[in-house]
């Protein structure tokens, strides 16, 4: 059912332009790779079947790494329910049959640890997927990225496809999206507090209570996650991909605060919702394998200011 990787076969990454598929590309190119297949939105709409079959059965490739999809924080998802969930599951299932079909020989799919229910034990553990009600601010993505995982099963059971299906943690690094309507909570605390400094703003709101806990992964280390485990796993179970490390919301604010240079106080709206009060991944299944996270939170928050600093003007704002 599956077979060696090969970094010499031709290798398509769904989604290049976004923060997980340019990592992803840059590690293949680092690795050795010479056959790299990608594609704009302009060059194929991912979300059209008959598009996307076609361009399977024109260019065969050997190996997909699925890390096209709508992704943003609360407000994205409590704003445009429908987009989240059509646009996601539309992807995801396009490509996947499509691979199958075109006789790809290994594909990997990217979850998201939103998968798991908001009240889920900690750390969270693969089987605890479907075991409680999801958080309602971004249910409709989880729940189609858990269609996502069980298109993948299913095609493995049915078809004997060897997909294989990643859960990461919280995602950060340069290219980020710093868009604050649409961003995540690690580049949208980045932004705040540099244009608060620069601004010479004396406070800076951050929504919710600032006591929920979050695990953060630097995308250079998902990447190297991926072609480790498009090397060595294939099971129809998912694996948690994170760094087995958590901070609260506050405890990171302090520490982008001081990343920054930011002199003034943080003001929590407690009106805000603060989504799931604690995500942590369980780790310990990737770990067995021998892959472990090597950018730590300090260093990677510093790479990350550092290149929304050089490229403000143009760093998806």
């Amino acid at each position: 059912m599956t077979s060696r990787f090969n970094l010499q076969g031709k290798i398509y990454v769904a989604g290049h332009r976004g923060l997980v598929g340019n990592a992803i590309c840059k590690a293949l190119i680092q690795a050795g790779c010479t056959n790299l297949l990608t594609s704009t939105h302009a060059e194929l709409d991912l979300t059209d079947q008959a598009a996307v079959r076609h361009f399977f059965a024109e260019e065969k490739p050997e190996y997909v790494f699925l890390a096209a999809a709508k992704v943003g924080g609360i407000h994205a998802n409590n704003s445009n329910p429908a987009d989240f969930i059509r646009d996601n599951l539309l992807i995801q299932t396009n490509i996947i049959d499509a691979a199958w079909r075109s006789n790809t020989k290994k594909l990997l799919f990217l979850g998201s640890s939103c998968i798991y229910p908001k009240f889920s034990p900690q750390p969270m553990q693969e089987e605890h997927l479907l075991t409680g009600a999801l958080e309602p601010t971004n249910e409709w993505y989880a729940i189609a990225k858990i269609a996502g995982i069980k298109t993948c099963q299913a095609y493995r059971k049915q078809y004997g496809f060897d997909a294989i299906s990643l859960m990461p943690t919280n995602l950060y690094g340069p290219g980020d999206n710093f868009d604050l309507s649409s961003s995540h909570v690690l580049p949208a605390l980045i932004r705040k507090f540099h244009e608060a400094k620069m601004n010479g703003q004396s406070e800076v709101e951050i929504w919710g209570t600032g006591t929920p806990k979050r695990e953060f992964l630097h995308v250079d280390d998902l990447a190297s996650a991926c072609l480790f485990l498009m090397e060595q796993y294939s099971d129809a179970e998912i694996i948690n991909v994170g760094s087995g490390q958590e901070i609260t919301i506050a405890d990171l604010a302090d520490l982008v605060s001081r990343t920054v240079g930011f002199q003034g106080t943080v003001r929590y709206n407690t009106a805000m919702p603060d989504g799931t009060p604690r995500k942590l991944l369980d780790v310990s299944k990737l770990s067995a394998l021998g892959w472990h996270s090597q950018i730590s939170l300090e260093q990677g928050v510093a790479s990350t200011y550092a290149w929304f600093f050089e490229h403000e003007q143009n760093a998806r704002l």
